[in-house]
């Protein structure tokens, strides 16, 4: 079988770049149909419209309700259809972004991609995780295709709470230790094929990033101001993340995550944080040399990033949810069998628990 290497059409980044979304977009389409949230939209509408002001483009803007979710996608799909658009354009974060790429799914339809943070590796992929209404897990929706713009305004990004660009941290961090287990178990990763080497080379650089500028670019961030750090982070957490999870593949850190989604204590968390905690936990599962968990531990003391479970709001440990967790983590079909060994729920709950008390070791 191939390796294969996917990836966005167009991957742009720079300040105040959102002013010139008319230029990009409207080679994809003339009737763009603009999702954001409440919020977002109050943010970004303005200059969406002065930048296709004399553009010809006849636009529709809609609310995105907050989950990614087969009701909320359908529901805009349909929106979509009515008013005859020709293209999606996704405003926000990783929700509202996959909810988009979902639409231009079912719409057979080009879709580009705004991130107003850069909490996740969600933006550049041909991925979308769906949801239950309650919040939890429900599935992947692979795409046909990765978007076909992503734009990165970093003077917006900038501007956003430092617990989000912290957040895609989080993401990012897991992206090289996943795609180095993928390697070693020549796993069939989200390509549909094995993961390639230049894909591990993108994940390790997207490692050597956030170890060399993701505390300088926290303290930028703190000031609503964006760095050479803070550019370097935000193209780690998007690109060099997007790129390198897809093609060089998930495994465990992700099943983690996947698995903390049925503990209510956990709904808060941002997805960047659970993976972080589910990365310490993948490196366990690893028996990771000691080196190596001090670390990523110093990491993510330094940004911000859970190390043990109070960190992630689970102040009285349930043995018997842990339990759930790690059978939810190894649930058929998981990431976690990325991995270069069998992983059973037993060994899971057993890595959850030791990467617990290496954090609070740590933090005590």
């Amino acid at each position: 079988m191939a390796k294969i290497i996917i990836a966005p059409s167009k991957y742009i980044q720079g300040a105040n770049e959102m002013q010139n979304i008319a230029k990009y977009a409207s080679t994809f389409g003339q009737k763009p149909f603009i999702i954001a949230d409440d919020f977002v939209m109050n943010l970004t509408r303005p200059t969406i419209e002065s930048s296709f002001q004399h553009s010809g483009s006849d636009l529709h803007f809609d609310i995105f309700q907050g989950e990614c979710s087969k009701a909320e996608i359908e529901r805009l799909q349909k929106i979509y259809e009515a008013k005859n658009c020709d293209m999606v354009i996704g405003v926000g974060g990783g929700k509202t972004l996959d909810t988009a790429k979902a639409i231009s799914y079912y719409a057979n339809c080009p879709v580009a991609i705004v991130p107003t943070i850069a909490s996740t590796d969600a933006p550049c992929s041909a991925l979308s995780v769906i949801y239950h209404e309650d919040g939890s897990f429900s599935e992947y929706l692979i795409l046909r295709q990765n978007p076909n713009m992503v734009l990165m305004d970093t003077a917006i990004i900038a501007k956003a709470p430092t617990r989000l660009i912290v957040a895609g941290m989080g993401d990012a961090l897991a992206t090289y230790f996943e795609a180095r287990a993928c390697h070693a178990s020549n796993a069939i990763v989200l390509t549909g094929a094995y993961p390639s080497d230049t894909a591990l080379t993108l994940a390790e650089l997207c490692y050597e990033t956030l170890l060399e500028d993701g505390f300088k670019a926290k303290l930028a961030v703190d000031q609503n101001v964006s760095t050479i750090a803070v550019e370097n982070v935000v193209e780690a957490n998007t690109y060099l993340s997007g790129v390198g999870f897809e093609s060089g593949g998930i495994a465990a850190a992700h099943a983690i995550h996947n698995g903390f989604t049925v503990m209510d204590e956990c709904h808060h968390l941002y997805h960047g944080e659970k993976v972080a905690f589910g990365t310490l936990a993948q490196l366990v599962l690893e028996n990771a040399e000691e080196q190596e968990l001090d670390e990523v531990i110093g990491f993510c003391l330094s940004v911000g990033l859970p190390i043990c479970l109070a960190d992630m709001g689970i102040e009285k440990i349930d043995h018997d949810k842990l339990m759930e967790v790690a059978k939810a983590t190894c649930a058929e079909g998981e990431t976690v069998h990325n991995m270069p060994f069998k992983v059973t729920p037993e060994d899971v709950y057993a890595a959850i628990l030791t990467a617990d008390a290496l954090g609070r070791m740590v933090s005590e």
